[in-house]
């Protein structure tokens, strides 16, 4: 049950959108931006990255939607990110992915802990400097997501479905809808 009141039905950020539009408004256009904009990054590539970090911060929420978003990406094949989830070091993503999910993991504990050598092996594996930066952004970001999500004990569906439908939306349309 959520520590506020929350629209019955409305999962996970969705039902806090909902009761915060005027906050809904940035935190929309931020994930759009991270997620969707232009990048040399694939949006399927940062809806894992978003997807991966929310898993190590435990918000299933967000971990199974992105991860969902990202499978759409991937022309409905989940099997990328659940490898991801998995096991990095053995996932079917380049080297530079791997070196990129390094960095993000350390964001996820602590900005301070990415190093110099962090940057330097995604560098050596062919990351740019923007996206390196969008890498830390967007783990950083997602750390601040998922304590929203589960900082108000907003509800979190059980169904498979449900995060396949919300990730195809995700992909499809984005994240900023006409007010």
């Amino acid at each position: 049950m959520a520590h506020i009141p929350l629209q019955d039905g409305l999962p996970g950020i969705v039902g806090l959108f909902a009761f915060s539009p005027e906050t809904a408004t940035a935190l929309r256009e931020l994930a759009e931006v991270l997620l969707r904009g232009s990048n040399s990054l694939t949006s399927g590539e940062r809806e894992m990255l978003a997807s991966y970090v929310s898993f190590r911060n435990r918000c299933d929420f967000c971990q199974l939607s992105h991860g969902a978003a990202a499978a759409a990406h991937f022309g409905g094949d989940a099997r990328i990110v659940d490898g991801v989830i998995r096991d990095v070091g053995t996932a079917d993503v380049s080297d530079k992915m791997k070196a990129l999910f390094t960095i993000a993991s350390k964001v996820q504990e602590g900005g301070k802990l990415v190093t110099s050598e962090d940057v330097a092996v995604a560098r050596q594996h062919g990351a740019t400097d923007k996206e390196v930066h969008d890498t830390v952004l967007i783990a950083a970001a997602f750390c601040m997501y998922n304590r929203y999500v589960d900082g108000l004990g907003t509800w979190q569906p059980r169904d498979p479905n449900m995060y396949r439908e919300m990730g195809e939306r995700m992909a499809g349309q984005g994240y900023v809808r006409a007010q």
